[in-house]
């Protein structure tokens, strides 16, 4: 499934490779004291059902999707899901055999036609896609693109390899990004210089080390990929809400306060990874705090 929009002159599509009501509220948010989770899902159950919660399941939807960036000649995924064929521990990512890569050829981006792989972090369900499988060995699955990685999460998670725990990322690390590097593929960033001609990275670490936003900016408009600063809106009513996944507690509040100001002053179409239909929108002031306003495709 694809769907498309222009950011100023920059073609932006939006890949799914899995959507579903996959998590309850209190494996999401471990830290969230019961009363205080469940009093805001049902306070704002009307405008989070049935796309981002499903009220009599008790559970989150959570998406998976990488977005392909087409501008200036350059076609940019930024972040590659999941991937196929990836034995992995969670059953809803475990061997997975879906048609991102057929649906990528529509959007006008086939492997080889890809220029830049753009990551905001290297977690498993973000760098899966970086690799296929070819006579029993991992390969690039796009072999002539530059595979850009915030060096400070290759760092962080190279250590942690290095220290012996060969299966950091869930085999991640191993199958989906030391062979882009053993193929020579790999450049790393850091700082804020311009990504592959459009892309503007901002460090915004505490989900991972290197998290890192990226903004777009074409003839006027602006885009902002906000990663994994957020896995559902409900965190825009309630930016304290930390995620299970978090390395560092502290400045992934400090980071998400910092994505939300920003989406709202620039009036920037945000691009998460996981959030359900319709995928992208804005990020409005209410009060003292923000609300969530979903953005027509």
């Amino acid at each position: 499934m694809i769907q498309s929009r222009m950011i100023g002159d920059a073609k932006v599509t939006r890949v799914l490779e899995y959507s579903g009501p996959t998590h309850a509220p209190e494996f999401l948010f471990p830290e969230v004291p019961k009363a205080e989770r469940d009093a805001q899902l049902a306070a704002h159950a009307a405008w989070l059902a049935p796309h981002h919660y499903v009220p009599h399941m008790d559970r989150l939807i959570v998406t998976i999707q990488l977005w392909l960036v087409q501008a200036g000649g350059n076609t940019i995924l930024v972040d590659t899901g999941v991937g196929n064929r990836k034995k992995r521990a969670a059953p809803r990512m475990d061997m997975l055999n879906t048609l991102v890569v057929p649906w990528l050829e529509a959007a006008g981006a086939a492997p080889e036609k890809v220029t830049h792989v753009v990551h905001t972090h290297l977690h498993t369900d973000h760098v899966g896609g970086n690799t296929i499988e070819q006579d029993g060995r991992w390969v690039p699955a796009f072999p002539n693109a530059r595979y850009l990685m915030p060096k400070a999460d290759f760092d962080y998670w190279k250590a942690e390899y290095d220290r012996g725990d060969v299966g950091v990322q869930a085999g991640s690390f191993a199958d989906s990004v030391l062979p882009v590097l053993a193929a020579g593929l790999v450049d790393f960033y850091d700082g804020d210089a311009e990504l592959a001609g459009c892309l503007v990275p901002e460090a915004v670490p505490g989900h991972s080390p290197g998290l890192t936003a990226l903004r777009l900016r074409s003839n006027g408009e602006e885009g902002y990929f906000s990663t994994d600063t957020m896995h559902s809106p409900i965190q825009i009513a309630n930016p304290h809400w930390n995620d299970r996944y978090i390395v560092w507690p502290d400045q992934a509040r400090q980071s998400r306060a910092k994505v939300l100001a920003r989406a709202a002053e620039r009036e920037a179409l945000i691009m998460p990874f996981h959030f359900g239909a319709p995928y992208c929108g804005y990020v409005r002031r209410q009060g003292e705090g923000y609300r969530f306003e979903p953005a027509g495709w």
